[in-house]
């Protein structure tokens, strides 16, 4: 079986998996910005993201050409990308502190 996934932006390492779930093993076909193929490298669920390259721990996942997070551990490229291997760094107030340090309640 043949899947489909959409690159949004030029700079993206991430492409989000539509049309359905796909196994490993699976080729998908990249639409939008991008052209070509990749493999998967894991089971993806439909509408999750899929690595259009290996990440190194700590990396950024680039999606809509903006940094959506970083990757906790390894990534190769086909694998699933989510909060298994990723965090989010929007919205985080604990990365303006220092570690350790409590947080102050709002005034």
């Amino acid at each position: 079986m043949t899947g489909i996934a959409f690159v949004l932006h030029s700079s993206d390492n991430v492409a989000t998996v539509l049309g359905g779930d796909v196994r490993p093993g699976e080729t998908i076909i990249l639409r939008g910005v991008a052209t070509g193929s990749i493999i998967a490298a894991a089971s993806i669920p439909d509408g999750h993201k899929i690595a259009l390259q290996e990440m190194a721990i700590g990396g950024r996942v680039v999606k809509y050409g903006a940094s959506i997070g970083r990757t906790t551990m390894a990534v190769r490229a086909g694998d699933h990308v989510h909060i298994h291997n990723m965090e989010s760094m929007r919205g985080r107030g604990d990365l303006g502190r220092s570690a350790g340090s409590p947080v102050q309640p709002p005034k």
